[in-house]
This record gives C-alpha cells, structure tokens and sequence, in this order.
C-alpha cells in the first residue's frame, strides 16, 4: 500500500481540525495519517512563524511519524491546504524523502500580486505531485500553475475544480476522489 502514511498541514487561516485535512483523512485510512499545526497556532498566534520554521515543523513530523510506524520519508505522502502544502513541497525540495506531494490550493502568489512567484524550489522537487486548484483561485489562475509547475522536476498531476476559490469550500467529496485516484495510480 504506497503511500505507507500520510501527513497532512494546515493554510496559514485555519488548523489542523479544517474539514478538507479531515476528509482526506478519513478517506485514506486506514493508512497512518498525522495532520499537524504549526507552532503559531499552537501559541495562540494569528500570523504564520517564517518559513524555516514551519518547514523544521513538517520535517520534525515526518520523522515522529516515521519512528513511530517503522517508516522511511519516502514512504509518506506530504500536502495539505495551502500554505502548508507549501511548506510540504519546501520540505521535499530542502531533502526530505516523501512519497509524494498532495498540494491542495497551492498559493503560487498573494492575490494579485503574480509577479510574486513562490516557486523558487520548484526544480528541486522530483516527486510526484498532485496539484488541487479551483479555476477561479486569487492565488494561481490554472493558466498560471501550469506553467510554473512545469519547472518541478518530478511529475506533476492537475485536477481543476470547476468555478473553485482558493479555500475550495463545499468541494471536499471531489477533493478527495482526486487524491484518492492520483494516489491508486502511483
């Protein structure tokens, strides 16, 4: 059964109870899966740590996850919703072995802003990735996202929500057939 596990991070708004980590959860068990929050939230904090920080907390998670089931990184399929599917792929590109990325409204530029890419790790990446976008997305039009992702060195699966913004609420039913049948192909 590849992915072995899962770990799965929250957007920078919201926690690791958020009802698309939830669903995800529940539709890959029995798989392990751990769905984390970051130490700002944690702490009480409404404003993201900076990055180094949350991506030491997915690679600390990793690792608890992994010694905890007997597992290697590249057994565990890495994502989440926005920011912290972000901070995921960050992760992989910095080393971390993963079986692959689930990026689920990966904010590829503030709202308009696109000449902010956050793509800068991009060609460091060379798992397979899953993108989960909404067509309607402030944060990556799918004109943008696919270009961009053309960099990522590892290949690279779109699934467009029709008429979806980025917090693609109401859509965790096809968010989660997605996952599900990227994740029956690898």
């Amino acid at each position: 059964m590849r992915p072995a596990a899962v770990l799965l991070a929250p957007g920078s708004g919201s926690d690791r109870t958020h009802h698309t980590l939830v669903a995800l959860e529940t539709a890959l068990a029995p798989r392990p899966c751990v769905r984390i929050d970051f130490p700002y939230r944690l702490a009480g904090r409404p404003f993201p740590d900076r990055a180094p920080v949350l991506v030491s907390t997915v690679v600390d998670a990793v690792r608890c996850l992994c010694a905890e089931h007997g597992l290697e990184p590249s057994d565990v399929l890495l994502g989440g919703r926005s920011m912290g599917g972000r901070m995921c792929s960050m992760a992989v590109a910095e080393g971390l072995g993963a079986a692959g990325l689930v990026l689920v409204g990966y904010p590829l530029h503030p709202p308009r802003k696109p000449e902010q890419l956050r793509t800068a790790h991009f060609a460091q990446v060379g798992v397979p990735c899953l993108f989960v976008s909404g067509t309607k997305d402030a944060f990556a039009t799918p004109e943008e996202l696919t270009t961009a992702t053309r960099a990522i060195a590892g290949p690279v699966t779109h699934h467009w929500v029709e008429g979806g913004r980025h917090e693609l609420d109401r859509y965790d039913e096809q968010i989660v057939a997605a996952v599900a049948g990227w994740i029956a192909g690898l």
